[in-house]
């Protein structure tokens, strides 16, 4: 039988109000260590969520900012809700927790946790871990620096990287724990410290910050067993080893975007965005899916069926009033996987980019490489005769 929300979610939650400050939520999760707390307005009423990563990761003053100024709106769910419906929720929302209703009473919470172990452990506990982690993960070698570190997460999307001795991995390293082992200590200083001290830190090689010994799992592994090692580490990636290299990374996201696709059951290509910080209009919006048809025309009928995710955030940086954006693109279909990103001061610009270089990856898939039909077709609109 299909798991629901009734089946799984928590009764109950931890609570703040939307004027208290940030430096009272740090403590309540430091006490307690929920996901996230509820957020309530002086009536008692849920107002959103709020999570210790977006605290850490803000460069507000937690003593003085308030809770509001931070929490996030949340899609709320319903008992009877299907896990992959709430899989779904959480990939467009980018909230790892969602609120159960009963009518108008909020009843609890679900997490992305117990989406995860709802479903793998009935349905696809014997799935195999390659045949969903991301292959080829960018890696960093131990004397590489912070600054080169935190360049490839801005270029990448990513927020993780293996951290490598002569392609044997050693460690890891996360933006969370560049933020709160570099950032954060520095911020607590006391004034007058000389602006140049920056570079230094910058400077700090990967294996003077990298969490090490490497929590990892085997290619030919099992969900069950990955879950089973994320929650007992309470991590939310796991790299994936073959003779003591890294060849592959699982997170939650790939669990949720696995689960996401059973929502839909059906054999053709569709697009999910999940945008933060970032302006689309309708204009833009219409052009960017001309696009995604322009591309499921060409790639419909061999990769048969699959869902395109659509990142899209703003790094903040302004050029003449326009927002610096950044577009990872994951496409998970019948004949594999493929990940491409981008970053462009224009929405549908940066997109096409994005999209050109995955048809880039779709093309140098193995299995694809043997489809005369297909490369012809490529080669003849990349490079067509003058």
């Amino acid at each position: 039988m299909v798991k629901i929300v009734e089946d799984v979610f928590s009764k109950g939650f931890l609570e703040v109000h939307e004027n208290d400050t940030l430096s009272s939520c740090l403590s309540r999760f430091k006490e307690e260590m929920p996901p996230v707390l509820a957020v309530l307005d002086s009536k008692g009423r849920f107002k959103g969520v709020i999570s210790r990563r977006w605290i850490i990761r803000s460069s507000l003053d937690a003593s003085e900012t308030k809770v509001k100024n931070l929490m996030r709106s949340a899609p709320a769910v319903t008992l009877h809700d299907s896990l992959s419906k709430v899989a779904k929720l959480m990939i467009e929302s980018e909230i790892r927790q969602l609120p159960v209703y009963s009518g108008a009473k909020l009843l609890g919470f679900i997490s992305d946790e117990d989406v995860i172990h709802g479903v793998v452990m009935k349905q696809m506990g014997s799935t195999r871990v390659e045949e969903i982690m991301t292959k080829s993960p960018f890696v960093i070698e131990e004397n590489e620096s912070i600054g080169a570190i935190l360049s490839l997460f801005r270029g990448e999307g990513i927020s993780h990287v293996p951290i490598v001795r002569d392609g044997k991995l050693v460690g890891i390293v996360s933006l969370y724990d560049i933020i709160e082992n570099i950032f954060q200590p520095r911020k607590r200083q006391a004034t007058g410290e000389k602006g140049g001290e920056k570079v230094s830190v910058l400077n700090i090689p990967a294996k003077g910050i990298m969490v090490a010994p490497v929590v990892t799992v085997l290619p030919g592994a099992k969900l069950r067993e990955a879950s089973k090692q994320m929650h007992k580490f309470e991590i939310s990636s796991l790299v994936v080893v073959s003779k003591g290299r890294p060849v592959g990374i699982m997170t939650k996201r790939d669990f949720l975007e696995i689960l996401a696709q059973m929502e839909k059951p059906v054999r053709r290509l569709m697009v999910q965005f999940s945008v933060k910080d970032v302006e689309i209009n309708e204009i833009q919006r219409g052009f960017i899916m001309a696009d995604f048809e322009s591309f499921t025309g060409r790639y419909g009928e061999t990769l048969e069926s699959g869902t395109l995710f659509v990142y899209m955030k703003s790094h903040g940086t302004n050029f003449k009033g326009n927002q610096l954006i950044h577009c990872r693109l994951q496409f998970r279909t019948r004949k594999g996987s493929f990940f491409s990103s981008s970053e462009g001061w224009n929405v549908e610009q940066t997109f096409r980019l994005a999209l050109d270089r995955l048809e880039g990856q779709i093309v140098k898939n193995t299995e694809l490489s043997y489809d005369r039909e297909f490369a012809k077709s490529y080669l003849k609109r990349r490079f067509p005769l003058t």
